[in-house]
This record gives C-alpha cells, structure tokens and sequence, in this order.
C-alpha cells in the first residue's frame, strides 16, 4: 500500500499501527528505511552499524507505538529516533576509544566506477579522508553538515529536526565546512 506522506492514508496507517497492526507498521516504516540507513550511516560512518541503529529504532518505534500521533507525518518522528539512537552509539565510542578498546565500526570504503586503479585508489582514500573527518567533528556540526548537504534537507527542516533555530543551523554548516576544509587541504586533489 503505497504512503502518502502526511496524507489521510498515513494518518489511516498510523491509527492502525496504535491499534497494533504489523502490517500497517511495515507500511507505514518502508518508504522511509533507505533514507534512514543512509542517514544513520552518514553519521555514524559505518554501513552494519547504520543498520543495527535503523533496526533498533524501528524496534522502539513499534514499542512505543501509542507515542505515534496521526495528526503528524511520520517522516521526522522516525529522523529523530534514528539521530538519537546515532548519538548514543557516538558517545558509547566515545568512551570504548578513551578506555583503548578496539572499536568494531570501520570506515566503509565506497566504489567507484572509474576503471583506472590509480584514480580509484586516490577516490576511495579522498572518500575515506573526508567521511574520517566528518567523523570527527564535534556531533552538532555533524547533525546539521549530515541533513542539510548532504542529506539535502532544508534549514528549516534541520532546525525542527535537532529543536534549534535556522540561524544556529547555518551556523553549524558554516563551522562544519570550514573545519572539513582546513583538515583536509593539504590532500592532494581536494578541491
């Protein structure tokens, strides 16, 4: 059954999810799981790990389920659970690194059509580098870089999503490029 996002139809699903419906929740959750993944794996740079934050979230979500408001699109109550189930497996790295403990999330390396192994060997190392730096940004500018370049969200959206203002958006953009750029200048071929 296809969703109309913010229509009567997920509004319909919602009241049937509240009810407890499987059926209705799968529904209701599967336009928005690729987009959720991808966000997840943004933040935390690691594709098993976005899945485990997704399926783990999803699971509250269906827990929880008497929170859903039908009057409401489903889209940004699901992006907050996923923002704050990321944050919290950030701060447990967080703590697992300062103790030394190996960390089991890597840096996925992402692949690339160019045939030549040179061009691709400096692509996937220039990939590596900026999503290693993103990683390392303090996770307010993290949030806001992720949703609104690239996630292509709007500021505003951005805004609602984290409960802050525009401006503070913006500004979270602002430091997070600038802090990207000066980190990884000096490598060669950035532009």
């Amino acid at each position: 059954m296809p969703v109309k996002k913010g229509g009567n139809s997920e509004q319909i699903l919602v009241a049937q999810v509240v009810a407890g419906s499987r059926q209705a929740f799968s529904s209701l959750v599967e336009a928005h799981i690729a987009r959720l993944i991808a966000l997840a794996t943004r933040m935390l740079g690691s594709s098993s790990s976005a899945q485990d934050v997704v399926q783990d979230s999803l699971a509250s979500v269906w827990l929880t389920r008497h929170r859903l408001d039908a009057s409401k699109p489903v889209g940004p109550y699901l992006t907050t659970i996923v923002l704050n189930r990321c944050r919290d497996r950030l701060r447990r790295r967080k703590v697992v690194g300062f103790f030394g403990f190996p960390s089991s999330d890597e840096v996925q390396a992402v692949a690339d059509d160019t045939p030549d192994p040179e061009n691709l060997a400096a692509s996937r190392e220039q990939l590596r580098l900026v999503e290693a730096e993103i990683g390392r940004l303090p996770i307010r500018l993290r949030e806001a870089l992720v949703l609104v370049s690239v996630e292509g969200r709007s500021q505003a959206e951005a805004a609602a999503l984290l409960g802050t203002t525009e401006k503070a958006i913006e500004t979270r953009i602002y430091r997070a490029r600038n802090r990207l750029r000066e980190r990884v200048k000096n490598f060669e071929g950035y532009s």
